[in-house]
């Protein structure tokens, strides 16, 4: 009888939030290339919603559609990641600007200016833009696990890929993980909060972003991958 109820319960959660992975795609999908089909991001969507279904726990505080967004998009990040379409020149610069932005902030002990990485790189502004593009289109530092709203206003959490509370000393870690991305976050440039913040908890598209800042929708691009870089650099001690 246990198990039928069981059985129930999950097949009504995933009744309840199939509307949650068709969101969560198509706000993915407009950030990716032609390349990546949507049908295929809701197809692994679902097979983490069906897996946050069976391991949700209500006692451990969040909410069941705040826990199945985090292994939802967990799951569709990990498809993604799979098929790897970033050409290899593309995660060779991301490294580079990432170095880049360390070495000027640990020279200068403030946030490193765009022309300062373009100069450290020995590029244009245009083409050091060119590459925070192509670095955002890639995903290569998974902003898009940020989810949850922390006790401070500009404080988002993310989840480990693959960490799913069954090894104490991985929860340990994700919970530092969690604190640290946290305070570095917290300790971006307004603007690149702003947008993170945009962009992640309120999911609104570039677009859209660009009319609350009053600049391109390309401005925002290069700020979302400045960001990304930026906190990717100063996240260099949790790298595997």
């Amino acid at each position: 009888m246990y198990r039928e109820d069981q059985n129930q319960y999950v097949d009504a959660l995933i009744q309840q939030h199939a509307p949650l992975v068709k969101r969560i795609a198509h706000h993915l999908i407009a950030k990716l290339p032609a390349s990546v089909i949507v049908d295929d991001l809701i197809q692994s969507g679902m097979i983490g919603l069906l897996e946050a279904a069976r391991k949700f726990e209500s006692n451990r505080g969040a909410s069941f559609e705040t826990y199945a967004g985090i292994r939802i998009r967990g799951a569709m990040m990990d498809e993604m990641r799979k098929g790897d379409w970033v050409p290899r020149s593309v995660h060779r610069n991301a490294r580079r600007i990432a170095e880049a932005i360390k070495l000027i902030e640990d020279r200068e002990g403030r946030d490193a200016r765009d022309e300062e990485v373009a100069d450290q790189l020995n590029m244009t502004s245009e083409e050091y833009f060119a590459c925070l593009r192509d670095s955002n289109s890639g995903k290569l530092f998974s902003l898009d696990a940020l989810n949850d709203q922390n006790d401070s206003e500009s404080a988002v959490n993310i989840e480990i890929a693959g960490s799913d509370g069954d090894n104490p000393g991985a929860e340990t870690q994700e919970l530092a993980f969690k604190q640290a991305l946290v305070n570095e976050i917290d300790q971006l440039p307004e603007r690149e909060k702003l947008v993170l913040s945009l962009y992640y908890e309120k999911e609104m598209n570039l677009k859209e972003i660009g009319l609350v800042l009053s600049v391109s929708e390309s401005r925002v691009s290069q700020i979302h991958s400045q960001a990304a870089m930026r906190l990717k650099s100063r996240m260099t001690a949790w790298e595997d």
